[in-house]
């Protein structure tokens, strides 16, 4: 009786074994994407480019200049992405399409900003919105020991725009909470690591 038993559990043992073995033979082979190490002939012009017109800028206002007159807001792409938040394009992409959403800019500002002069100390700033799930992204940096904001990723034009100077975050919290046309509160504002 043990040795049919045992039979009978090598059998199941060996079908089930069988069994998957079909099933996965089944299932798309696994592809697995690869990439050069070298930038794409694309990829390379682009940031050729973007070097270049950052070059031209000597400081932060040139690029709130630029942000002003050439940057606009991707109504598209931010309905696609509404509620959470994306791979953010890089600056030479932001700089090309000449348009993007919160997270966009605030990548574009904060590594042009410090390109300019590092000593900008440019960041990204996450501000956690209430009472809905909502969290926006702009970019601060410092000059002559006060705080700046910049604020080009927003569908508001209220809250669109350089803001400054703060001695603080509360301070531009404060703004934030007084102009955005919702009249949201700011649960939390603080900076990316």
């Amino acid at each position: 009786m043990k040795k049919l038993k045992s039979l009978f559990k090598l059998t199941l043992v060996i079908s089930v074994l069988l069994i998957l073995i079909l099933h996965l033979s089944n299932c798309a082979p696994v592809r697995v994407k690869t990439f050069s190490k070298e930038p794409s002939p694309d990829k390379t012009s682009l940031m050729k480019s973007y070097k270049a017109k950052v070059s031209e800028w000597k400081s932060y206002e040139d690029l709130v200049k630029w942000m002003e007159k050439d940057f606009s807001f991707d109504m598209e792409r931010y309905k696609k992405f509404e509620g959470t938040l994306p791979i953010p394009r890089t600056p030479e992409e932001t700089l090309q399409l000449k348009s993007g959403i919160y997270i966009d800019a605030a990548e574009f500002s904060k590594k042009t900003l410090n390109q300019i002069n590092p000593y900008y100390q440019a960041q990204i700033v996450v501000i956690i919105v209430r009472p809905n799930i909502f969290n926006h992204y702009v970019c601060s940096f410092k000059e002559a020991g006060k705080l700046f904001i910049m604020d080009y990723g927003s569908p508001y034009s209220e809250t669109t725009g350089f803001h400054g100077p703060y001695h603080a975050l509360e301070e531009y919290k404060i703004f934030y909470e007084n102009h955005h046309p919702e009249k949201r509160l700011v649960e939390w504002i603080g900076y990316l690591p």
